[in-house]
């Protein structure tokens, strides 16, 4: 495999990270995961600028820009000879000394992962799997897709090595939260639930885009804090994120699904489906659906 770090291509084996970088010592640093579709970067302008909001946020000075990103990818794609990737878009703060400064960081460390995709989720969907842990509180006004990653491998510990389950986190008060990699939504009579950002989760990016396409199927769809008897109640259930797309949970415990077979979710998939081999972003959601 090989990686991008600070402006060269290098085997993976050749990439290597300052002891003093701040990504390290102190969890400084942002990351964003999506995938290609023959050679596409999915919805990249949103998680841009996603990225560029929370790099102002942790006090680091740089910022991208499509055409930046795509040509990194291109060089990725080519070198690893993929075209349908996973990719991870990395920064961390850079080299400083020890201690907590407070001026802004100038010099960020910028590595671009990339790997073939996993492989695909059974046809039926996954098992959910209600986690002990609690999802743990943002550590400032909303999550970041940070480095401060302990909260989720707790929740992956817990659920051990299960490929075809999702561990959900409920947060401090029992309210429904999200996935250990994903959010969540579920249906019942015809309206689709799923958890506010206020609720402590992350605010996915493919979230946001199932959320714009609901309402542009005209299917009711709601955010708020629910507990976990709204979501065992429910008639259907999934899963988002940017890799694995939108995943049907067939069950959580002994409450049972519809699954794959469930109205919203092959609505969801058709149409998300369609939109995937261009540079979409919300924004030109509304103007593809009406084509």
């Amino acid at each position: 495999m090989y990686v991008y770090i600070n402006g060269a291509v290098v085997p993976r084996e050749e990439a290597q990270l300052s002891a003093f970088d701040h990504g390290f010592l102190y969890g400084l640093g942002l990351f964003e995961t999506f995938r290609t579709y023959s050679g596409h970067p999915f919805l990249l302008d949103d998680h841009l600028a996603r990225l560029n909001k929370g790099l102002s946020e942790l006090h680091i000075e740089r910022q991208f820009g499509r055409a930046e990103v795509v040509a990194i990818i291109e060089q990725l794609l080519e070198a690893n000879g993929l075209r349908d990737a996973y990719v991870r878009f990395n920064v961390s703060a850079g080299v400083g000394d020890l201690g907590l400064p407070i001026e802004r960081y100038r010099n960020p460390t910028v590595i671009v992962y990339m790997k073939p995709l996993p492989p695909s989720v059974p046809p039926e969907g996954k098992e959910g799997v209600v986690l002990a842990a609690r999802r743990n509180s943002p550590e400032g006004n909303e999550r970041l897709k940070s480095h401060h990653y302990l909260n989720n491998m707790i929740g992956k510990w817990e659920l051990g090595h299960r490929p075809h389950a999702e561990g959900i986190f409920l947060n401090s008060d029992g309210a429904v939260a999200e996935g250990i990699v994903s959010n969540i939504f579920w249906v019942k009579d015809g309206i689709v639930y799923t958890p506010a950002p206020a609720v402590g989760i992350l605010n996915g990016i493919t979230r946001q885009f199932i959320i714009a396409l609901l309402k542009q199927l005209r299917i009711p769809v709601e955010e708020g804090v629910y507990p976990l008897s709204h979501l065992l109640q429910a008639d259907e259930a999934f899963i988002t994120n940017s890799v694995q797309e939108i995943v049907p949970l067939c069950r959580i415990g002994h409450c049972v699904y519809q699954g794959k077979n469930g109205p919203v979710v092959r609505a969801l998939q058709h149409h998300y489906r369609r939109l995937t081999h261009r540079l979409w972003t919300r924004n030109e959601l509304a103007e593809r659906m009406n084509d």
